[in-house]
């Protein structure tokens, strides 16, 4: 099982590093091209909703994604760091902040809606310590796996 690692700044203008280096990795791994571009965006709209949090929770740790090749699929891992509420709970301090923290439902309910449908294996865990959305798509064996 081979992974990279990226870890950046939570700043928009690195969702684009991370979207070309998980399609250059996914290619790679065996991921059918015709498949790449729901790769990218996925990972585009993961990316994006991590920077988002981050940057209204305050929160200076970068956003993490691990890209992982197995041998049969391949996945993609972002992670955030933003506590994360409990469905119909509602996070400390949330009434109180500068956000509409409806719309910030709203809007991670779709960036999520999103992910679900360009990507047919996906798993999302939150808790207080932050979030994770786990992506995986099959990969074909190489030529030089085939007996």
């Amino acid at each position: 099982m081979a992974t990279v690692e990226l870890r950046f700044s939570a700043l928009p203008e690195h969702v684009r590093t991370a979207r070309l280096v998980a399609a250059a990795v996914a290619r790679r791994s065996g991921v059918d091209e015709a498949v790449l571009d729901e790769v990218r965006l996925a990972v585009g709209e993961a990316c994006t909703r991590a920077v988002g949090l981050h940057q209204s929770g305050g929160i200076s740790a970068p956003v993490r994604v691990l890209l992982i090749e197995e041998e049969k699929q391949f996945s993609i891992e972002v992670g955030d760091e933003a506590p994360h509420a409990a469905p119909g709970e509602k996070m400390p301090g949330a009434d109180g902040g500068a956000g509409d923290p409806d719309a910030e439902t709203e809007e991670d309910e779709m960036g999520l809606a999103v992910i679900s449908g360009l990507v047919d294996d996906v798993e999302v865990t939150a808790g207080e310590n932050g979030g994770l959305i786990r992506m995986s798509w099959p990969t074909t064996p190489s030529a030089t796996l085939v007996p």
